[in-house]
């Protein structure tokens, strides 16, 4: 059955078409609608923790100010003083993750998961990258590609290094797309496949307490592992991007 395919979830269905432009289709989908709606829950979870702050915080006020004081950490641990500048730019996108892989989570409204494809990941991976690349040849010239060659090394280890260098930068965005892409398709999909045996054993007669009940529970545990994962993964990909980051304002 079609409502049982556990990779049903993750179809694209195109809300409003549009015509294509240059050969690209622009049609407004379910995913569109969704990151729409994570930008909203953004934007309103902000303003409520910062329209009107106060010397003692409110719970939002309280949430916001954590997640930045975190992120703040982040970039103090991960990129030194020079990082406070891309602060704002690490938590947008902790906070924009966050926000996509959880309300996909949302049962029973239709929910979707717009970082469970690889298009959308490897979109948010490349501004990213595109960001490091901008930083590094704003700040350094030129002297950005000794990135790629490590400082001290004599000239025969560096033209063997130098080509795993590059291709190791180079593949930053795809391995950054994938990791975010894979956790979430993975879990969506077990969950998936465990709520269907919930119904199917549950309709067993005999003894529906072992066939129903026990599948029910492990489905709540992995719904829960899967919220965890959701916070992991955002928390990941904000780290890796700060850790980019760090190269482009600091080289090594």
């Amino acid at each position: 059955m079609a409502g049982n395919n556990p990779m049903e979830q993750f179809a694209i269905r195109v809300l409003h078409p549009i015509p294509p432009v240059a050969g690209v289709d622009l049609s407004f989908t379910n995913s569109s609608l969704w990151m729409l709606i994570a930008l909203a829950v953004v934007a309103v979870f902000l303003y409520a923790g910062t329209a009107r702050p106060t010397l003692v915080p409110g719970r939002m006020q309280a949430a916001v100010e954590t997640i930045y004081g975190f992120i703040v950490s982040m970039m103090d641990e991960n990129v030194g003083p020079n990082g406070r500048r891309f602060v704002p730019l690490i938590f947008s996108i902790f906070i924009f993750v966050l926000a996509l892989n959880i309300l996909g989570l949302i049962p029973w409204v239709g929910a979707f998961t717009p970082t469970s494809h690889v298009a959308v990941t490897l979109a948010l991976a490349f501004i990213i990258f595109g960001i490091v690349l901008i930083v590094g040849f704003w700040k350094h010239g030129l002297h950005f590609f000794t990135l790629f060659w490590p400082k001290g090394v004599n000239v025969a280890l560096g033209i063997v290094i130098l080509p795993i260098e590059v291709v190791s930068f180079l593949a930053r965005p795809f391995t950054l797309a994938v990791r975010l892409f894979a956790n979430m398709t993975a879990g969506h999909v077990l969950l998936k496949v465990f709520g269907t045996f919930v119904v199917a054993l549950g309709s067993f007669e005999a003894i529906p307490v072992v066939f129903g009940v026990l599948p029910l529970a492990v489905n709540v545990a992995l719904a829960a592992l899967e919220l965890l994962i959701a916070l992991i993964q955002a928390y990941v990909f904000a780290l890796l991007a700060s850790i980019y980051l760090n190269d482009a304002i600091n080289l090594h």
